[in-house]
């Protein structure tokens, strides 16, 4: 009775219809309120955990969704990297995926990148690894931009594949030393340990820019990637390379200090990535699967040496390590089929050379890129 007593109150009354409505907007909203507040805290509090799970501790799971994109349909790959369109027999390499302890690494979502990367610059800066990164990442997003709206261009010495829509570049940087490797008298190459500014010029006005300088500092005597080096006035005919590389890094850390805004740009530094060359370059040929555990782990002494360069830095430069992860992964490398290998030729395998430092591709640098992303 007193419920009937109620509702004709309201019903002769528009004021209390009126209020009883706006209350219930008010709850709803709220309520709405306190689910987006929530799922936002769900959100952040994923976030934060990712920022403090340590990526280089971890295993390679196979999972048969991958790989993330076809490589038959990215125009940008480089023959030496194209695997299986140059003959080899097996794909497994292609569908491994990294799982760190205690957390795990977000599938890369192309659109959801470009959203994020709207009107920005990324830069990876370094030898022909990281093209071999730079490329698999522009694989990673050209898929789902029309091919009227995307394109590549080169300047220089960098190379840059354009999203228009979204006004995004992702640009690659040759500078294997990062300091300046200069041509001399005689053609004799002379590697500059204090000069950088010709190589460095490309970096100014990027937003993200990822460097990365191993390979090119430990390359045999005999086929070291310079005659000389010079460091001010002072000219050498020989030098040991980690001494050369520490002050190459040091110019290189001088140069981020002195010019980079920490507000405007963010750097990471890529780890060193491992070669599988015992051998003579045949340890990763034919090899199917993981290492499930290094039997001797080693820290390469530039990795040493770029961390000590790192933390002496003000400007916060994050150190992507993957050397160990990737160290695992002797069966993701080209080997022989760094070209088109026929199947007539692969009874002469032995007179081709195995490349066991470049990284098939779809392979190992998506998982990179996928890192890259979650730090981004």
């Amino acid at each position: 009775m007193a419920s009937t007593m109620a509702d004709d109150n309201y019903s002769k009354n528009p004021l209390l219809v009126s209020l009883y409505l706006f209350s219930c907007v008010l709850l709803c909203a709220a309520a709405e309120e306190l689910s987006w507040v929530e799922e936002m805290s769900m959100v952040q509090s994923s976030q934060a955990a990712l920022k403090k799970c340590d990526f280089t501790a971890g295993k390679w799971v196979f999972d048969e969704s991958y790989p993330l994109y076809d490589s038959r349909r990215c125009p940008y790959l480089t023959t030496a990297v194209t695997c299986a369109k140059n003959g080899r027999p097996d794909s497994d390499y292609e569908k491994w995926r990294w799982k760190p302890n205690g957390c795990t690494i977000p599938r890369f979502d192309a659109l959801d990148f470009l959203g994020r990367m709207r009107k920005k610059r990324i830069m990876l800066v370094g030898d022909s690894i990281t093209r071999n990164q730079w490329e698999s990442l522009v694989c990673l997003v050209q898929s789902v931009i029309p091919t009227a709206k995307k394109s590549v261009t080169y300047n220089g010495t960098t190379m840059n594949f354009h999203a228009l829509d979204y006004e995004t570049s992702i640009e690659f940087c040759w500078a294997p030393f990062l300091v300046e490797l200069r041509q001399g008298v005689e053609d004799k190459k002379i590697l500059h340990l204090d000069l950088i500014e010709e190589n460095a010029k490309y970096w100014r006005g990027v937003d993200v820019l990822v460097f990365d300088s191993a390979h090119w500092w430990t390359h045999s005597q005999k086929w070291t990637s310079w005659d000389y080096i010079m460091e001010g006035s002072n000219f050498y005919r020989y030098m040991n390379p980690m001494v050369a590389y520490e002050k190459g890094l040091m110019t290189w850390a001088k140069w981020i200090d002195l010019n980079l805004d920490p507000r405007e740009t963010r750097v990471f530094f890529r780890s060193m990535s491992p070669r599988h060359n015992g051998q003579d370059g045949w340890k990763c040929f034919n090899q199917r699967e993981p290492l499930e555990h290094l039997s001797h782990p080693h820290v390469a002494e530039l990795v040493v040496i770029l961390n000590q360069v790192l933390r002496k830095m003000s400007f916060p430069v994050y150190l992507q390590d993957i050397t160990t992860m990737s160290a695992l992964r002797r069966d993701a490398h080209p080997s022989i089929y760094n070209k088109v290998v026929g199947p007539s030729q692969n009874q002469h395998m032995r007179e081709y050379g195995s490349d066991c430092s470049h990284w098939c591709l779809p392979g190992v640098p998506d998982i990179w890129n996928e890192m890259l992303n979650v730090l981004l």
